[in-house]
């Protein structure tokens, strides 16, 4: 497949409504959509990297600057026989994993469609539906949360998942499960505490948590290890786990019991992939996470999500969930059993809506041989 052109689409989206994690709030989402064209083919991917650098220290400028002067020229013009040989092109790159994964995502497609097949087929998916979940940020007052819970349940999400940060935990999390005794439940601390606060999460501990996630520093895969000794809760990383090895670290140190695959966390699907194949070796159960995607970083994540070891719910929600007009067409939407269906239709399998992209744009390059 030659590579004859790529295009980079800075957008930023409004959210329906604030997120709050113990990271701030966020009214928008700033992510750069990448299109690949190729033999009359075309492929989109999405770069999650955000406007700040709070979750991850890349953001929508270095991804755009990293894409725009190692990644692109890397592969634009040439042959590529499929992924392994892209992602070879740029090996010499050290991190940046969110800039090489909208990039990767955006190849994924493109072959896909090639070969006329889905992604979640080329990707060896094994399901037709996937069980999804909703993540909701922190809320002013116990009474806003319990509203919102009753509505997404309404909606059908299968498990419900909860933001914390210190002052906003023990006494949200006692309410819910009061309200909701039976519900799938899992909270996200988004590394805000510290070991020192052990005996709050040994508190948790009564309340039949299916997880909690990303308890303390981001890079901090050891003390979790002494963390997760203490607790009955399954511990969950997420902002700790960038690759296949630190996945295999933190199962040897029993840092955790369930991993959160991002792909564009841990730089693109076939990483994705690696770590789901490694973690289903050793029974340690993956569910992908959520970046507040468009509909193409979403239908990327329902391929992924169909891997046999996706066995708990994903942060995959409706588009509506966050978005007023998503970019992609059909836009996603939640079944009445909590499912999302996998697309069959070659590569992503949406369309991009060009018009609403347009308007989302807030700069725009493209790279021609």
């Amino acid at each position: 497949m030659k590579i004859e052109k790529v295009e980079l689409h800075h957008i930023r989206m409004e959210l329906v409504s604030p997120f709050t994690t113990s990271m701030g709030t966020e009214y928008d989402e700033e992510h750069i959509i990448v299109r690949v064209d190729g033999e009359g083919f075309t492929g989109w991917g999405e770069s999650v990297a955000e406007g700040t650098p709070f979750y991850s220290y890349e953001t929508v400028i270095t991804a755009w600057h990293i894409l725009q002067d190692f990644l692109i020229p890397s592969i634009l013009g040439k042959n590529i026989s499929g992924i392994d040989e892209a992602i070879s092109s740029y090996e010499k790159v050290r991190g940046h994993m969110m800039a090489k994964a909208g990039l990767e995502a955006a190849l994924w497609d493109l072959f896909a469609k090639s070969q006329n097949i889905s992604l979640s087929k080329m990707m060896g998916g094994t399901k037709n539906k996937i069980d999804v979940g909703v993540s909701i940020g922190i809320q002013n007052s116990i009474p806003e949360l319990i509203k919102k819970i009753e509505s997404y349940l309404a909606e059908g999400y299968k498990r419900i998942k909860i933001k914390i940060a210190p002052g906003y935990d023990i006494q949200f999390i006692r309410a819910v499960r009061k309200e909701f005794q039976d519900i799938l439940f899992q909270v996200d601390a988004n590394s805000a505490y510290e070991l020192k606060h052990i005996d709050l999460f040994k508190h948790m501990d009564d309340y039949n948590l299916l997880l909690i996630e990303q308890p303390l520093g981001y890079e901090n895969i050891y003390d979790h290890s002494k963390l997760q000794r203490e607790l009955k809760t399954p511990i969950c990383l997420d902002e700790s786990i960038h690759s296949l090895d630190d996945t295999r670290a933190a199962i040897e140190l029993d840092s955790c019991r369930v991993i959160n695959i991002k792909p564009g966390r841990v730089g693109g699907f076939t990483e994705s992939k690696l770590i789901h194949d490694y973690c289903q070796s050793k029974n340690i159960p993956v569910w992908c996470g959520g970046m507040l995607e468009s509909g193409i970083g979403r239908a990327g994540n329902v391929a992924l999500a169909s891997l046999p070891n996706f066995k708990l719910p994903g942060d995959i929600s409706a588009s509506k969930r966050y978005y007023k007009e998503d970019i992609v067409e059909p836009e996603f939407i939640v079944n009445k059993d909590g499912t999302i269906n996998v697309l069959t239709e070659p590569g992503i399998g949406v369309k991009v809506n060009m018009r609403v992209l347009d308007k989302v744009t807030v700069k725009k390059k493209e790279f021609t041989m």
